[in-house]
């Protein structure tokens, strides 16, 4: 199997070192093209936040080009010397390539097991390089063939039960807590980059009202036009409290903004009713003995990143199916792709026996002519044919047997040869 990976991903690359190989993503399709063109190979880039990876595939007997010439390409392409590139670069060949690809596109060899993003991604990456004409036969069977294995993977298994960020487990916990959200108030204390995240997941839910609130007022006005809010002046941040029902507070304060006791003043204004508080600040926002505050359910991202920890590795359990699917998908596609791959050597082969045949059968035909009955004559064109096709099972099946072994491109050859095979 002709097919090559080269590339570097979060396993065996830090961060400083693959930004360095990110090529962008206005320039890509150029890329994908150059490499086409260069090496003569179907060509495919994978770029993501966590990898680079640059999968090239030959239909013949002629190796995809090496390492080092992959690594000079891309050096070129993004002006680095070459020292920045060779150390980062793995190269992975053959039937293991292909495993790689469908292990990658299924979310196994992802940071986090069981991520949704991955298999969007290597689509896209997919749909452009077709679009852009640098795949062939064997990419336009293998992607396709990984994305079912994702597919497969994600619907039989486990592997993608349960949320794993921040943002989606905090969502799941105001859940748990309220059954309507039409009704309700976000207030967001803090306008930064988890904040924001955050808030846009709980914007999901269509509350009633969001309050945001800032130390600094352009902030403020900034985030609520976003999220279709109501920006809040800091100095009524107990007033914003008093109102909301659920509380996003991300700040960057070095100690926390509310106390146990300002906390107590304020609660009694919410008339028994619960108050939800995500504090995913850190240092926290809010006094953790707020928790113990009656009708106050206080959150903090100590117990969001516990229960992140205990859904990874509950998806851990469900890895070992996911890796049956993906095996049993990459000896589909051999299987398929060495059935397209030999199938003109054997179409050859009976055709050029079919001919060899019809030659001989001519010839006898002549010889007895009158001398067979039309029942007889048909046994006899039957007999050669039983003969033609016994003499080729076994050369035919030891072809297809071979790829197991990784020997059917001299086997092809052999064939080729011994029956002079154009």
């Amino acid at each position: 199997m002709n097919i090559v990976v080269i590339g570097c991903s979060f396993r065996n690359t830090p961060v400083g070192a693959r930004e360095k190989l990110v090529f962008p993503e206005s320039a890509l399709p150029g890329v994908v093209g150059e490499i086409n063109a260069r090496f003569g190979t179907e060509a495919v880039i994978v770029s993501t936040c966590n990898r680079v990876e640059i999968y090239l595939a030959r239909n013949g007997e002629e190796l995809p080009p090496s390492r080092e010439l992959v690594a000079e390409f891309v050096a070129e392409s993004l002006h680095r010397n070459i020292d920045e590139v060779v150390p980062w670069l793995h190269e992975i060949r053959g039937d293991e390539a292909v495993l790689h690809l469908l292990r990658v596109t299924s979310s196994l060899d992802s940071l986090v097991i069981g991520e949704g993003q991955i298999a969007g991604q290597v689509r896209d990456a997919f749909e452009l390089a077709r679009k852009v004409g640098s795949t062939g036969p064997i990419f336009n069977l293998l992607f396709p063939t990984a994305l079912r294995a994702a597919k497969r993977a994600r619907t039989e298994t486990d592997i993608t039960k349960g949320h794993v960020s921040i943002s989606s487990v905090a969502v799941d916990y105001v859940r748990g807590v309220f059954d309507r959200f039409d009704n309700k108030t976000v207030l967001v204390v803090g306008a930064g980059k988890m904040g924001r995240r955050t808030l846009k997941h709980l914007s999901g839910l269509r509350p009633r009202r969001i309050l945001v609130t800032n130390r600094s007022p352009e902030k403020a006005v900034e985030l609520a036009a976003e999220c279709d809010g109501v920006a809040l002046p800091w100095d009524q941040l107990d007033d914003g409290i008093a109102q909301a029902d659920i509380i996003l507070s991300a700040t960057g304060a070095s100690e926390p903004i509310m106390s146990r006791n300002r906390y107590r003043e304020i609660r009694p204004k919410r008339s028994g009713e619960s108050v939800v508080i995500l504090d995913i600040a850190v240092p926290r926002d809010f006094d953790p003995r707020i928790g113990g505050v009656e009708g106050t359910f206080l959150f903090n991202v100590d117990d969001m990143e516990r229960i992140c920890a205990e859904t990874i590795a509950e998806r851990q359990k469900h890895a070992a199916p996911a890796e049956v699917i993906v095996r049993h998908e990459q000896q589909k596609f051999l299987a398929d792709w060495n059935r397209r791959r030999h199938g003109p050597v054997i179409e050859r082969l009976n055709r050029a026996a079919d001919l060899t045949r019809q030659e001989v059968l001519t010839k006898l035909l002549s010889r007895l002519d009158g001398k067979l009955s039309e029942p007889d004559w048909r046994y006899v064109e039957k007999a050669f044919e039983i003969f033609q096709s016994r003499l080729l099972h076994a050369p035919i099946n030891t072809l297809r047997e071979s790829s197991a072994d990784g020997t059917s491109a001299g086997m092809i050859d052999a064939l080729r040869r011994l029956f002079r095979l154009e």
